[in-house]
Formats: structure tokens, C-alpha cells, sequence
């Protein structure tokens, strides 16, 4: 029988790999996508399973609780968009600040964030 797959699998450059092909979709759902559901949803979704994927990168133990750690980053950060952040710190006019931190709160998107994080629960450890 042969591990290498085993091996590759959740390794550092696995989660690299599916970081970038994450961050590809992301960027192209966010300069080409404009719809009621793909853009809305999908891309909250998919944000989550990247920042999941961009720590993997750097730990490689087992972490039980990080899709729960990540939830609350992303809450966390919608809830400084409910604050105004961008606006509070002056970089509404900031493209990147706007993209990265966002500018609308949504129950939606916290709903979203959840659905993302569930199969990252059950990842094989």
C-alpha cells in the first residue's frame, strides 16, 4: 500500500495549494461575479475554508477547535463592519481596506461563515 497520498494530505503544501486555489476563486468572485448568490454567499462561505487552509499552512498539529477560532475571527470582523470600521479609521475611499475588512454587516454572512466552517470540523485529523 502506498502512503504518499496519506502524507500529502494534510501536509503544508497541501493546504498551500488549496490556499491558492481558494484565493483565486475569491479574487475572481470578487471582480467578476455579480449576482444574488455566488457573490453574497458562496464567497463567505469559501473565505472561512481560506483562512482555515492559510493556518494549516503554518500549523501542522491537529487543532480541534481552530474552524471554531475562525468562526469568531470572521464574526468578529463583521462585526467591526456593523461599527463602520473602514469609515471610523478613514479608508473609505481605500479599496483594499474596503475589500479585506468589508463595509456592510449581514446575519447572513455570519450564517454563511457557519456553513463554511462545518466540514472543516470533520476534516480528517
Amino acid at each position: 500500500m502506498d502512503n504518499r497520498n496519506d502524507t500529502f494530505i494534510g501536509s503544508r503544501w497541501f493546504y498551500a495549494i488549496c490556499f491558492a486555489g481558494l484565493f483565486v476563486v475569491e479574487t475572481l468572485i470578487a471582480l467578476f461575479v455579480r449576482d444574488a448568490f455566488i457573490r453574497p454567499y458562496m464567497g463567505d462561505v469559501l473565505v472561512v475554508i481560506l483562512v482555515y487552509c492559510f493556518v494549516r499552512m503554518f500549523i501542522t498539529r491537529p487543532l480541534r477547535w481552530l474552524p471554531l477560532w475562525i468562526f469568531l475571527f470572521a464574526c468578529c470582523i463583521e462585526t467591526l463592519q456593523y461599527l463602520q470600521l473602514v469609515t471610523l479609521l478613514g479608508l473609505q475611499n481605500c479599496t483594499l481596506a474596503r475589500v479585506v475588512l468589508g463595509t456592510s454587516f449581514s446575519w447572513w454572512d455570519i450564517v454563511c461563515y457557519a456553513v463554511g466552517c462545518l466540514p472543516l470540523l470533520f476534516i480528517r485529523r
